[in-house]
């Protein structure tokens, strides 16, 4: 069993840095891959980032390439999101995710954090 909780977010201008944290609860973090997805108002939840559990790959959907970057520290039970030059677009709930292997299928995932609201104002 793995627990989620986000935080982070809040309210930025265009082209501002957010880092977004979730911190895990349960032994066996390190043998999960953590990601995170993103949904805004009236559309479906997309999937942003993911990082494996052993060897740190790291995976990104091409609308934040470039900008994002996941990272995670086993030995703290957490996993990062480093948001550069956020836009409006980029508003959303983010959410924290755990699963046995690296997802981009929301389907797929095993946990989810509760969320944490990311509103970029242009």
């Amino acid at each position: 069993q793995v627990q989620l909780v986000e935080s982070g977010g809040g309210l930025v201008q265009a082209g501002g840095s957010l880092r977004l944290s979730c911190a895990a609860s349960g032994r066996t973090f390190s043998t999960y891959a953590m990601g995170w997805f993103r949904q805004a108002p009236g559309k479906e939840r997309e999937f942003v980032a993911a990082i494996s559990w052993g060897d740190g790959i790291t995976f990104y959907a091409d609308s934040v390439k470039g900008r994002f970057t996941i990272s995670r520290d086993n030995t703290e039970n957490s996993v990062y999101l480093q948001m550069n030059n956020l836009k409006p677009e980029d508003t959303a709930v983010y959410y924290c995710n755990a699963a046995r292997v690296l997802v981009v299928d929301s389907r797929l995932v095993d946990y989810w954090g509760q969320g944490t609201q990311v509103t970029v104002s242009s």
